[in-house]
């Protein structure tokens, strides 16, 4: 009886304006380091053809740097979520910030391929402990009715950083060179470092957070990671985050090469071409994110497919336009399209997994989509030196089509997913 008061009491505490104020706080501060992620991650694309030159590296073997990151990343997503559950998330986010930080930092050291190999590599090793943890403190700091819009946020937050990274590297290498602006940018990191070790504010408790849910049924099935990993619907999603994110990954690695290459812009006019798709997505992101919520909650099916589709038609267009504006107008909108069918694509894992093994949760599902980082720099710089750019970008029409395929597989509501093999009643 006196636990309960005690209990009661401590929930008196958490105010509405209390429990709105933790989510806005925590929202903004995770979007600040995602930002910071994706700048760290976009600017080694920009940077490609220096490096590439400098080195004497081919479009394979610079395709490389970016997938030796993407398959370190892919292979932390699991071990940083189960983390993330059992040590808590505010030290694993700075952890995993001031690892990341350091090497890029050391990215600027390099002297051939090889140093660059190893510390795109260790770069991988800290950017992938962040996202489970980044999960588990949103799970940890909103209510589940705000859960749905407060990922979208965090989610258009990446796209973002990927808009940004163009606009602020291409002048960087111009001013400082490609080793200085590395460590320019780690600056950054350490400060957003600081602020989000200062400025996280203190977990929901579990009753408004949601986190003892379910509890029953992750101590039933063995442990949340066993339970996570039997189900098909938890890899149903991380396929189709796979085909779907390859169009992120492919714009981004390749995108800027390809309008100095065989465009002939400048770099500075580069970065502005290259920023334009990801800001637009980013805007598109938080749209979508609320169209889903409003409408499609419950039909994530019909809302996913057709954007999907409408995509693959737009890059279609792009590959057909005759001019470096027309390239850039069609790719904004396929970018723009795609932005729409985010949160559709990752909002029903998101909300259907519970607060206590979200980390694990998504880090498999995030697993599929470090896939197509893996996939897309290395298949598309082989397709340009064995081809054509025509033929790197041609697959990616491939994969959004795909990506539409798999998601009249996926479940649409809640109650259809399944953390165990099979259903529980």
């Amino acid at each position: 009886m006196g636990s309960t008061e005690t209990s009661a009491v401590h929930l008196d505490e958490w105010t509405p304006a209390r429990v709105r104020r933790t989510a806005t706080v925590t929202v903004g501060l995770l979007m600040g380091v995602w930002v910071i992620d994706y700048v760290d991650r976009v600017m080694m694309a920009v940077a490609l053809p220096y490096i590439g030159e400098e080195f004497a590296l081919s479009k394979t073997e610079q395709g490389w740097l970016i997938t030796v990151f993407s398959l370190v990343y892919l292979l932390c997503q699991v071990p940083g979520g189960v983390l993330a559950d059992r040590f808590g998330s505010r030290r694993l986010l700075v952890v995993s910030l001031v690892l990341w930080t350091a090497f890029t930092a050391l990215t600027g050291l390099a002297w051939g391929l090889v140093s660059l190999l190893v510390i795109r590599a260790l770069f991988g090793v800290g950017q992938g402990l962040f996202p489970g943890a980044s999960f588990k403190a949103l799970a940890e700091r909103t209510t589940p009715g705000r859960r749905g819009t407060a990922a979208g946020s965090i989610l258009a937050s990446n796209q973002l950083g990927a808009g940004l990274a163009p606009l602020v590297v291409a002048p960087l290498l111009l001013v400082f060179g490609w080793r200085h602006t590395f460590w320019v940018v780690a600056v950054a990191g350490v400060l957003i470092g600081v602020a989000l070790w200062a400025l996280l504010p203190k977990a929901l408790p579990a009753a408004l957070s949601g986190s003892d849910r379910i509890a029953g049924q992750t101590a039933s099935g063995g442990g949340g990671l066993a339970l996570v990993i039997r189900s098909p619907s938890v890899w149903k999603f991380a396929a189709l985050f796979c085909a779907t994110n390859m169009l992120g990954y492919g714009m981004i690695t390749w995108v800027p090469s390809y309008l100095m290459e065989e465009r002939g812009i400048s770099l500075l006019n580069t970065g502005v071409l290259a920023a334009i798709p990801g800001l637009v997505m980013c805007l598109t992101t938080f749209v979508g994110g609320w169209l889903f919520d409003r409408f499609f909650h419950d039909r994530a099916r019909l809302y996913v497919i057709p954007l999907l589709l409408c995509t693959a038609v737009l890059l279609v267009l792009m590959l057909r336009a005759d001019s470096a504006a027309g390239f850039t107008i069609y790719q904004t909108l396929a970018l723009g399209v795609a932005g729409l069918s985010t949160m559709g694509i990752l909002g029903m894992p998101f909300r259907a997994l519970p607060p206590s093994i979200i980390g694990s949760g998504m880090g498999v599902v995030n697993v599929g989509g470090q896939m197509a980082g893996v996939l897309a720099p290395v298949v598309m710089g082989w397709l340009v030196d064995r081809f054509s750019y025509t033929a790197a970008f041609g697959l990616l029409i491939g994969t959004t089509v795909l990506g539409a395929l798999i998601a009249v597989i996926v479940p649409q509501r809640p109650e259809q997913f399944s953390l165990a093999t099979k259903e529980t009643v």
